[in-house]
This record gives structure tokens, sequence and C-alpha cells, in this order.
């Protein structure tokens, strides 16, 4: 089953991921919970948008050096930009999470809303795991996820 995450990503990168440009997320490693192939990934859009916007499954996740992960992952087509360079460069370790089958939520779901069901709720500033019993994902993210993929999964619904 799949682990589900919650991400913080700044608005400049989240454009590009559910416009299907951006084809990896770049993060350092600081002993955060691994995130696997097949994991779920919620964005939350850090900065002045401060909302969840939608999630994504990760596909291919590299862990290395980040000379070696950004040798991977930077090339034409990947949407990866020199910014994600200078944001990983001279961590110890960095990770890069490819982006597949996003699905962006039909309307963002502010911070001042989770705030007015779960008071002082903070986002991560990276990424944390999410777990069944959590109250952001009882109250908040399961109603919205299941409204979601029951849409996605009606007669004649297309998935891609």
């Amino acid at each position: 089953m799949a682990t589900i995450f919650l991400m913080s990503i700044r608005p400049q990168y989240v454009r590009p991921i559910f416009a299907r440009v951006k084809k990896y997320e770049l993060r350092k490693l600081s002993g955060a919970p691994r995130i696997e192939e097949g994991d779920v990934v919620i964005v939350y859009a850090s900065g002045n948008l401060k909302s969840i916007v939608g999630e994504f499954t990760a596909g291919r996740v590299i862990e290395d050096l980040p000379e070696k992960v950004w040798a991977l992952v930077h090339r034409p087509g990947t949407g990866v930009s020199r910014e994600s360079w200078n944001y990983i460069r001279g961590a110890r370790r960095a990770m890069a999470i490819e982006v597949r089958d996003p699905v962006p939520y039909p309307r963002p779901i502010t911070l001042d809303e989770v705030r007015r069901i779960i008071p002082g709720w903070l986002p991560p500033f990276s990424y944390r795991e999410l777990y069944t019993g959590d109250p952001f994902y009882e109250l908040i993210l399961r109603p919205v996820r299941g409204a979601i993929y029951k849409k996605l999964r009606e007669p004649g619904r297309s998935t891609g």
C-alpha cells in the first residue's frame, strides 16, 4: 500500500508540476522519511498561495550525492531549473522524485480553511508522512481525495 506524504513546494515549481512540464521534484535529504516509487505526494503550495492544490504519484526515486542526482535529472524536457541545483548543491545527499500522474484538486484548500478545522496547523518545512488517524488526513484530505477518485472512476472519464 502506498504511503502518503505532504510536501511543501514553492508556487513557481507547483505550476509546472500540474502543467506536466516539471518531471522531477528535488529535495535535500536530512533524515526525513524515505519516499518510494508508488507513494502519493500531496502538494502544499507555499509562498503567497498557502494552499493544498493537488497530488502526484512518485515514480522513480533517485537518492545520491547532489552532483549525481543533478547529472541524472538535468536535461532537456525534465523541467528542472538551475534554481533546483542551487537548492540541493552542498547537501550531503539529495533526492529526485519523478512526478507521475499529477492530479490538481478542483479547488485549492487554503491554510485558513485548514486552520478553521485544525487550529494552529502548520504545513511541513519540506515534507512529512501522513498517517491514518492523523486529523489533517482524516478531516481534510480523505474527503477530498475520495470525491476526486470517485469522479475519476465514473464511466467515460479519462484518468490521464
